[in-house]
């Protein structure tokens, strides 16, 4: 995803431009995509559904997607910014801002979106928006982070270490992340406000899991402080403070949890117009 700032619209926080795109896209791909692929199969077979997949990022839940639908079936890919995604692997591409722009090409069987709305201001409206492109019988699955929980520090080096992860965690949760439209409290929201939209049988399940350094869920630290590295300054840190973070995000002796990942899912009922 990349959003360029306009009046009354936040600026996304993560430019798929920056050259630390790519990486950020497959540690969320290694830290997320087991429970998606878990839910999504489990919402019900697949075969021949037409399929949108909302700021699809690196792809890798779309290409999943395209592998299931079968020839009947159909997936289109949607991004801002639809660089880092391929276009011979079995899905569409459409370059689409789902704030600005109507949902493309309803009716769909599955709608999935993962990290998109809570970094939008606009959230509520386009999840009626998206509730609405569904078929009778759609289901659509947002997941979304609950960052606002404190206390990601599993284990780690030394106590110094400890602090700065932390620091680190609430400038980003608090200050950086909500600076650009981001809402910490939106996972938990999700359940109630796919309510509100009139969806039926709705379902959340909740899942984290711990990262050491050197793997997906910690590395993911260094992307974001090459990401925002100049908020960080801004906020009071050192050079030598980030640059200890990106050491410490490979660094086995630190331990993290991960966010909570809330997935919720909804179905448009059968009887609806």
């Amino acid at each position: 995803m990349n959003r360029s700032a306009r009046p009354g619209s936040s600026a996304y926080s993560f430019n798929n431009d920056d050259p630390a795109a790519a990486d950020r896209h497959r540690h969320l791909a290694d830290m997320l995509d087991p429970f998606t692929f878990a839910r999504l199969a489990a919402a019900g077979d697949l075969t021949g559904r037409r399929c949108l997949e909302i700021g699809a990022g690196g792809g890798t839940v779309a290409d999943w997607l395209a592998e299931r639908v079968g020839p009947q079936g159909y997936v289109l890919a949607t991004d801002l910014n639809p660089r880092h995604l391929a276009t011979d692997r079995g899905y569409a591409v459409l370059r689409h801002d789902v704030v600005t722009e109507q949902v493309p090409a309803p009716p769909w069987g599955l709608i999935h979106a993962r990290l998109v709305l809570l970094h939008l201001p606009e959230r509520v409206e386009v999840l009626g928006r998206l509730a609405a492109a569904l078929a009778p019988g759609g289901i659509i699955m947002l997941e979304e982070w609950a960052t606002a929980y404190r206390g990601l520090v599993l284990a780690a080096p030394d106590a110094a270490a400890a602090a700065l992860v932390d620091r680190y965690h609430d400038v980003l949760v608090e200050r950086l992340l909500p600076a650009n439209g981001n809402d910490p409290g939106w996972a938990g929201k999700v359940h109630a406000a796919m309510l509100a939209a009139e969806l039926s049988d709705v379902d959340t399940e909740i899942r984290s899991a711990s990262w050491a350094g050197g793997t997906a869920g910690a590395l993911i630290i260094a992307v974001n402080v090459a990401q925002l590295r100049s908020g960080f300054l801004s906020a009071g840190f050192t050079e030598e403070e980030l640059d200890r973070l990106c050491r410490l995000a490979a660094d086995p002796r630190l331990v993290v949890r991960g966010h909570f990942t809330y997935s919720t899912i909804g179905r448009r009922p059968d009887g609806a117009p």
